[in-house]
Order: structure tokens, then C-alpha cells, then sequence
């Protein structure tokens, strides 16, 4: 995996050498250099990793995505700031299945860096409020189970907000 910048500075020599091309007289070869450069900057804005963590979650490959999360080793170096927030968030998804301390703290961070679906961030404040829950932390809770209902626009995670919200009643 390259840095971030290193994604940038690939992408301006792709530039150059496509400028070049067209002061060759090779058209053909400065029109693909030039259409080239669309990879690293897509790559500089979508981690690759990350991408491939999340074809991995869709299909309910936990190893699979941890797998491909390991191989970013410095993710404030080698991520862009919402790209830190989607790391740290399919960190907190999977460790929502055997540690919820650690989860907790993952999905804040998510929360805290930013995430650009409001149904993502919906997911990690369901998944704060069932900690908070779980914690007897019934004020937390219901904040955090609002603010997820105000950014579930599509009404996927309806379900669970009214089942999170009746387990609540018997607390």
C-alpha cells in the first residue's frame, strides 16, 4: 500500500508524462496517461483496502475483512481523514461481535473522524446506544437511539431502533 501522497505526486507524473505525450505528437498515448491518472486519485480518495473489506462484509467474511484491514499498518499516514473514520468503523463491526470495549471505542472515533453515509454513522450510533444500553446507561442510550433514528432516512434500521427502544422500557 502506498501513502497517501505518494498516490498524489503518481498521479501528477501520469500528468506530466501525458503532456509529454501530446508534445510528441503521440495523442493516442497522452489521452491514456491522461485517463490513467483518474486510478490514483480514485485510490487516493477510496483506500483499496477498505474497499476490499467491505466486498469482504457483504458477505459476512469477518477473517476475510480483518485480513485485508491488517494491511494497513499506519492509517493516519496512509488514510485521508473520512478514510480513518471508515477503518475505525469496520473495526468497531467486528469487534462488536466479541468485544464490546473495543468496539465502543472504535465506533467513537468513526463518529469522532467522520463518516459521509448517514446510514453508516445511523449504524455506529445503534451500535453506541446498545453499548450504552448494556451499561445501564438508559440517558446515552436514548440520545444516541434518536440521533440514529434522524439519519436512518431509508427506514432500514427501523426494526431495530423500535426493538432497542422496548428493550429499554425494562430497564
Amino acid at each position: 500500500m502506498f501513502h497517501k501522497n505518494i498516490k498524489l505526486i503518481l498521479a501528477g507524473l501520469l500528468v506530466v508524462a501525458g503532456i509529454w505525450q501530446f508534445t510528441e505528437s503521440n495523442i493516442g498515448n497522452g489521452i491514456f496517461l491522461i485517463l490513467l491518472t483518474a486510478i490514483p486519485i480514485f485510490l487516493y480518495f477510496k483506500n483499496e483496502f477498505i474497499l476490499l473489506a467491505f466486498l469482504k462484509l457483504r458477505k459476512q467474511d469477518f477473517e476475510g475483512a480483518k485480513k485485508w484491514l491488517a494491511y494497513i499498518k499506519n492509517p493516519e499516514a496512509a488514510l485521508v481523514r473520512k478514510q480513518q473514520g471508515y477503518f475505525n468503523y469496520l473495526h468497531g463491526i467486528m469487534l462488536s461481535q466479541t468485544n464490546i470495549n473495543l468496539a465502543e471505542k472504535h465506533f467513537k472515533k468513526a463518529i469522532e473522524l467522520g463518516l459521509s453515509m448517514d446510514m453508516d454513522l445511523a449504524v455506529a450510533k445503534l451500535n453506541l446506544a446498545g453499548v450504552a444500553m448494556s451499561r445501564r446507561r438508559k440517558l446515552e442510550a436514548t440520545n444516541l437511539l434518536n440521533e440514529a433514528k434522524k439519519l436512518d432516512k431509508q427506514g432500514m434500521l427501523k426494526e431495530q431502533i423500535s426493538m432497542m427502544k422496548e428493550q429499554m422500557k425494562k430497564i
